[in-house]
């Protein structure tokens, strides 16, 4: 979700968050499950309020790790992960993913395993019950798209938010792309990560679209593969490599989504 989306296309995914929700009872479900991150609120804000940043985050992945393993249940989920050892130990890093579906927040968040992480976001999520209050206080960051001058004041939030620790997700296509398909990245997308001087952590996702966009209400079954690639160090960069990072980065995504693709289409011939 990136800001320099055009209007047009942003009017045309205006209300699908809550179109999710409404898919009844399976919408309720996932409505309710985000109440579980409910008993977490006032421990990260109490957190927050003291400056305790290493506690803050420790109680954002307790919380989260809760609400993605009710997740798995209520919708049998299942995961392969590869590269979890490609995650930084220490300080805040930006991960690029490609953008399936609405799934995708639930993968990344998987494949955190309990360590904190946040999300670059349209702010009309913002609005959306109990996951707009979540967002926030996983120390994501709302853009307001169409307005350049309210972006660069989003970027630059972000920014503080990596040097204060926090990692962020960003997905450069700026949509989801409903299919197995990857759309071209944005390249403004990468600001964060420059500025910020953090590494960026390439992940390619495949089969999160199959629990709402393929049918278009929530589906049980889901079988979803993560690969994360190893960080690349942005501190150390050039100028000349600082320009074709966003070309760098969507062509080894590109390339690991394809591997993830053929597996999956190798299990399904395996089912039959």
């Amino acid at each position: 979700m990136w800001y320099d989306e055009s209007n047009k296309k942003f009017a045309s995914e205006e209300g699908q968050e809550l179109k999710l929700l409404r898919n009844i009872p399976k919408g309720y479900k996932l409505f309710r499950s985000v109440s579980v991150f409910n008993n977490y609120l006032g421990k990260i804000e109490a957190a927050k309020n003291e400056g305790d940043i290493e506690k803050e985050k420790a109680i954002i992945g307790e919380g989260v790790a809760q609400w993605i393993q009710r997740l798995e249940e209520l919708f049998d989920i299942t995961f392969h992960i590869e590269g979890q050892e490609n995650i930084p130990k220490t300080g805040a890093c930006v991960f690029i993913s490609n953008h399936q579906g609405y799934a995708d927040i639930i993968a990344i968040l998987k494949m955190m395993d309990g360590k904190q992480v946040g999300f670059i976001a349209k702010d009309s999520l913002e609005k959306v019950p109990y996951f707009g209050k979540w967002i926030k206080a996983i120390r994501g960051v709302f853009i307001k798209r169409g307005d350049a001058r309210e972006a660069l004041k989003s970027i630059q939030a972000g920014v503080q938010t990596l040097k204060e620790g926090f990692s962020l997700v960003i997905f450069p296509e700026g949509t989801r792309s409903h299919t197995a398909e990857m759309n071209s990245f944005k390249p403004g997308s990468f600001k964060l990560a420059t500025k910020a001087k953090v590494p960026v952590v390439p992940v390619a996702l495949n089969g999160t679209r199959h629990l709402f966009e393929d049918r278009g209400i929530i589906t049980n079954g889901a079988v979803i593969d993560i690969k994360i690639m190893p960080a690349i160090d942005t501190a150390s960069m050039d100028r000349h490599a600082l320009a074709n990072i966003s070309h760098q980065v969507e062509d080894t995504i590109r390339e690991a989504l394809a591997e993830l693709i053929e597996r999956e289409n190798n299990r399904k011939e395996e089912e039959r």
